[in-house]
Order: structure tokens, then sequence, then C-alpha cells
């Protein structure tokens, strides 16, 4: 028996024209895409169709954008597996980072139409936040887990520093004041590490850095009504199973400030027996991270450039 972990993808996995063939082929899809368009004022078509990407790509923009094109995707393959029969119940559901709001409006913990005004509130927010404190983040590769520690404290004492994301085995990004950062880059290499880059990003997300915008996000979240999730929610720093609608409500402040540590998320599922991983959402990001963190398990995109529909074609293994 095949079981299955539905996982979202977060800001970075946007692209000009995501979701595009998908609306145009699956009704499903496309009504998606029509009741974000209706939460705000008919520009999500437009960002994640037409971009162009130096707009697609603001936080603001992209992660609204991100997330109807996940559900999209989500849709046109509950729609498939309502006709073919095949239609998987997730065992989990897990989001990385924005990613969360897309597992949550699939877990029918928030609606769509408010998790995309959210997601854009949350942007503001995080651009808002990070004004007077630049913030800088970095990617870190190739550095070998023991060394982090020395990594953390040796870059913090040049300002506020941490560890945003714990992305697999070798491959973390690094977040805070831009000093330290990039003199965490200059030690990254000092340290052992393979590659040290710099993102092109103005935000510290994940960071202290963030906690005006989570203050801020506690508030709009405030007048949000949340529903207990249909399938358990995995947490981004620690992996503890979300459960009810507050826990959920809690997770999505939290996350601002807090690292993600997806290598534990995914290690959390696969040790709970979980052996199908799909990404719903466009781009195929997590599916390799999830290889290198678990390659005993099956890892799928549902993103398929190359399929005429642009939609993955799963076999008949998946049990309904």
């Amino acid at each position: 028996m095949t079981t299955v972990a539905f996982v979202f993808p977060g800001q970075g996995s946007q692209s000009v024209g995501m979701g595009q063939r998908l609306a145009a082929v699956s009704p499903a899809a496309a009504a998606v895409f029509a009741e974000s368009d209706r939460a705000m004022d008919g520009t999500i078509s437009q960002l994640a169709w037409a971009g162009p990407a130096e707009v697609l790509d603001r936080t603001e923009n992209a992660q609204p954008a991100l997330l109807t094109t996940s559900i999209a995707f989500l849709a046109a393959l509950r729609e498939r597996w309502a006709v073919d029969g095949t239609a998987p119940q997730p065992a989990f559901l897990a989001g990385h980072s924005m990613g969360q709001y897309s597992a949550m409006v699939a877990a029918g913990t928030i609606e769509l139409g408010e998790a995309v005004r959210l997601v854009r509130e949350r942007g503001r927010l995080m651009q808002a936040s990070a004004t007077g404190r630049e913030g800088r983040m970095a990617a870190i590769i190739g550095l070998n887990d023991d060394r982090l520690p020395e990594l953390i404290d040796r870059a913090g004492a040049h300002g506020v520093f941490g560890l945003a994301n714990r992305n697999s085995p070798g491959q973390v990004v690094v977040s805070g004041e831009r000093p330290a950062v990039e003199a965490a880059v200059e030690l990254a290499k000092e340290l052992g590490a393979k590659r040290a880059i710099l993102l092109p990003v103005s935000v510290a997300a994940h960071s202290p850095l963030m906690a005006d915008a989570a203050v801020g996000l506690r508030t709009a979240l405030d007048g949000v009504a949340f529903a207990d999730p249909a399938a358990p929610l995995l947490a981004n720093r620690d992996a503890r199973i979300l459960t009810t609608g507050e826990q959920a409500r809690d997770e999505l402040v939290e996350h601002l400030t807090a690292g993600v540590d997806w290598v534990r998320a995914v290690e959390t599922m696969a040790v709970a027996g979980v052996d199908r991983f799909i990404e719903v959402g466009p781009g195929r990001v997590l599916t390799g991270l999830i290889k290198r963190i678990v390659p005993d398990v099956e890892a799928l995109p549902a993103d398929a450039p190359e399929a005429p529909d642009g939609l993955v074609v799963f076999d008949r293994r998946i049990p309904a």
C-alpha cells in the first residue's frame, strides 16, 4: 500500500507562464485562477501568465501567484483523479515556507481567496519589516552539518544572523543583517563549503529581522477563520504535527522569524511510512531536495512541461 504526502513549494519556484497551459485544458484549474482574480482585483492570472518577471518576482506578487498556481495544480490533479477513480488520501501535507499557505488551503484550513490576500499582506509586511535594517540571505552548499554551529556563532558576531532553511544534507540558507550574512559567505568557504552565494533578495526571511512582520501578520490573521486541517500538517521549524486550526494560525506567525527544517519534515514523513511524495505546484525544487534527503522513496513533481496539459501522468499504483 502506497502512503502519499502532498508537498507545496515556496517562493523561488515561480516563473512567468506558470499554470497557463494547465488552466487552458483544466476547468478546475481555470476556476482556481478565476477565484484568485476575484479576490485580488483580477491581477493574479496576469502576473502568473505574463509577468513581466521583475514584477512577478516581487515578494508581494510572487507569493499569491505561486499559491494560486499550486492550488490550480492540485485542482487539476483532483479533477483527473475523480475521472480515473485513483484519488489518493494524503497522510501528510507540508509546505516549504510560503508553501504552508498552499498546504493549508489544500487541507481546508483556510479558503483560497483569504489565503491569497494574506500572502500578499505577508509579502508587504516582510518588505516593510526590512526597512532600516538591511537584510540578506545566502545559500551555503557542501558544508558539513557539524560545522554549522561554528558558522552561526562566528557570523553572529557581525550582527543578527541565523539558519533560515535546512533544505537537504549539505544545503542550507542563512539569513540576517547584511554584514553578518556577507561574513558568513566568507567563513563558510573557510570551513569547507563548496559554494557560498549571496541570494538576490532584499529581505532576511525566517530571521528575527521579520519580528515586525510577524506582529503585523498576527493582527491580519485575527479576523480569519481557521478550520481544523483535513490531514496532518507539519510545522516548518520542527516538523511537529499540526491538527487544529489554531495551531495552523500560530504556525503562520511563527515561521516568519523561525527557520525551515525541510530535512526534518521529510524525514518525519518518511519514518511515518510515506513512500511517495507529490510536489504540488510549479517546478521541481522540492522533488530534488526530497530525493537527496530520503533517496529510497518516490518523489514526483506534478509539473510536467513535456506533457500536453503540463500535468504529470501518474500510474495506477496510487490507491483510491
